[in-house]
């Protein structure tokens, strides 16, 4: 059976591949390794994500959920310097290379990287950003966003990428049912921008 890049320790071996990204203005180098989601490359939902949307300046944490490389939690951490930035993900082998690719970046000081219950409880989000690992399941994933969502400060917002063909629609039905406000930003190669906030 092949590996999936939310295994919590991939078996794999980790074969190590660099990748550059331009994200909100800052030129990222990022290393990579196999065993980890979107290995080698930015993938082509994180782009859609980064090009349709932009952190809010007064910021002052913000969550990657599923950090994979750790490519989108070091684009906040540069385009936000005063914010405290925090990458959560079940992949031991994500979270080593995202520690490794934000200290790289300048961001050690402000970057936590944690398994889901390293998080303490009484931290909350201004933001949450998250290209969600839907191949993990529909009951999966809900279970993922009821966990986090929740997480959200009282003007916070979350923004998820979905792919159209797997379930963005019902994705954003589901959280309107759960009591979010859920209004999608924009759309492009397949994929649902969305931005979740309390009502």
């Amino acid at each position: 059976m092949s590996e999936h890049y939310f295994s919590a320790r991939p078996t794999s071996v980790a074969r190590a591949a660099e990748f550059e990204a331009s994200i909100w203005g800052h030129q990222l180098r990022v290393q990579s390794a196999a065993g980890i989601f979107s290995h080698g490359r930015l993938d082509l939902g994180t782009r859609v994500l980064v090009r349709s949307v932009r952190p809010l300046a007064s910021t002052r944490t913000a969550l990657d959920l599923g950090c994979g490389t750790g490519v989108l939690v070091t684009a906040l951490g540069l385009a936000l310097p005063r914010a405290q930035v925090w990458a959560v993900d079940v992949n031991e082998r994500a979270r080593e290379l995202t520690v490794a690719n934000g200290c790289a970046a300048g961001l050690a000081d402000r970057l936590h990287v944690c398994a889901p219950d390293e998080v303490p409880g009484d931290v909350t989000f201004d933001e949450i950003w998250s290209n969600p690992p839907i191949r993990i399941g529909k009951p999966a994933v809900h279970d993922l966003l009821a966990r986090w969502l929740p997480r959200l400060a009282d003007e916070g917002r979350a923004v998820l990428v979905i792919g159209r063909n797997l379930g963005a629609d019902s994705y954003q039905r589901w959280l309107v049912q759960q009591g979010w406000a859920c209004d999608r930003l924009a759309g492009a190669k397949g994929f649902r921008v969305l931005e979740v906030r309390r009502r």
